[in-house]
């Protein structure tokens, strides 16, 4: 059964300078049980919401089978920890969500790339463990809640525009 295990929407930017610095502290809340998503915009209350630059990647997802024990949301910075999903392999459709407060449609543009941060966070080797397991970029395509918990879910073409 598919499953939404962490969400994450946090109003900073933790991974900046160089890794071997360290990540700046975590802040306090950045895990939820819930995130409000709003079309074209991403996760209120997250880094990337509404920005530009990032309205082709401002939700990610990774799965949790793609984590080493112990890793979570905190240490990969993406939004949405999922089990049961191979989210991986969904680049050019649309990844469907419904944790209960009706659908919600993520078209998948990317892959989310690792980065040297990983080996920092998580240790050693993650980095080069986590390519093409790294996640997927998307940009949300309806306003919605998703909760952590149960998830029904569905993989639909990319619409015609």
């Amino acid at each position: 059964m598919a499953e939404i295990v962490q969400l994450l929407a946090s109003g900073v930017r933790r991974f900046q300078g160089r890794p071997a610095d360290g990540p700046s502290p975590e802040p306090p809340g950045e895990l939820v049980e819930q995130v409000r998503i709003r079309a074209q915009l991403g996760i209120v209350g997250d880094r990337y919401f509404g920005r530009q630059a990032h309205r082709d990647a401002s939700v990610t997802v990774i799965a949790q089978e793609s984590l080493p024990p112990g890793a979570d949301l905190t240490h990969v910075r993406r939004n949405i920890l999922t089990s049961g999903i191979a989210v991986d392999d969904l680049v050019g459709s649309v990844l469907v969500l419904d944790s209960g407060d009706g659908p919600v449609r993520l078209r998948v543009n990317r892959p989310a790339h690792p980065c040297a941060w990983m080996d920092v966070t998580i240790g050693p080797g993650a980095w080069r463990a986590l390519r093409g397991h790294g996640g997927i970029r998307c940009t949300p395509l309806d306003d919605g809640i998703l909760r952590v918990g149960p998830v029904e879910v569905s993989i639909a073409p990319i619409p015609q525009a």
